[in-house]
């Protein structure tokens, strides 16, 4: 079994959509854990406020699969198949880590997103501080630390 983390996040029926992937997620994987979940703006567009979490859980599935997966809840809930990167979403589910693989190719794993969004990192740090990311040498604790992100993230009481 290879532990995933997958950044979920929505800024439409918001409530509505974290639960939807959290029911989803089960579904595909097991042993899920969840960070808390954070409120933060939207980034790179106007919109409404976003609900931000990560997952871990464990997946027999092999890398692409398991992005096509993620990719079939998306559209499922609603998600646009033609969507923009910086525009709302039902649902944004993404790979962030993907046990110890390194791809350059779509997925690219480690995710960018760890060392550009706080509404990333900080809920990571949550969940594995100690982790060792893929390429980089550095602990999820230690990129979180040294990090500097504008967003202010709002933490959600935890509903689950």
């Amino acid at each position: 079994m290879i532990t995933a983390y997958i950044g979920v996040g929505s800024n439409l029926e918001r409530r509505k959509h974290i639960e939807a992937a959290i029911v989803e997620l089960s579904q595909i994987g097991e042993n899920l854990r969840l960070s808390s979940i954070y409120e933060c703006d939207a980034v790179g567009f106007n919109g409404e406020a976003f609900y931000n979490l990560v997952v871990e859980m464990k997946t027999s599935m092999k890398l692409t699969d398991f992005s096509r997966a993620l990719r079939k809840i998306e559209l499922k809930w609603g998600r646009k198949e033609d969507a923009a990167k910086f525009e709302p979403r039902t649902l944004d589910l993404d790979i962030i880590l993907f046990g110890d693989e390194i791809s350059s190719a779509e997925p690219k794993i480690p995710r960018d997103d760890i060392y550009q969004y706080g509404f990333v990192i900080q809920p990571l740090s949550e969940l594995c501080p100690n982790l060792v990311v893929p390429n980089d040498g550095r602990t999820i604790a230690q990129i979180f630390q040294q990090a500097n992100h504008p967003e202010v993230l709002s933490k959600v009481l935890r509903w689950f």
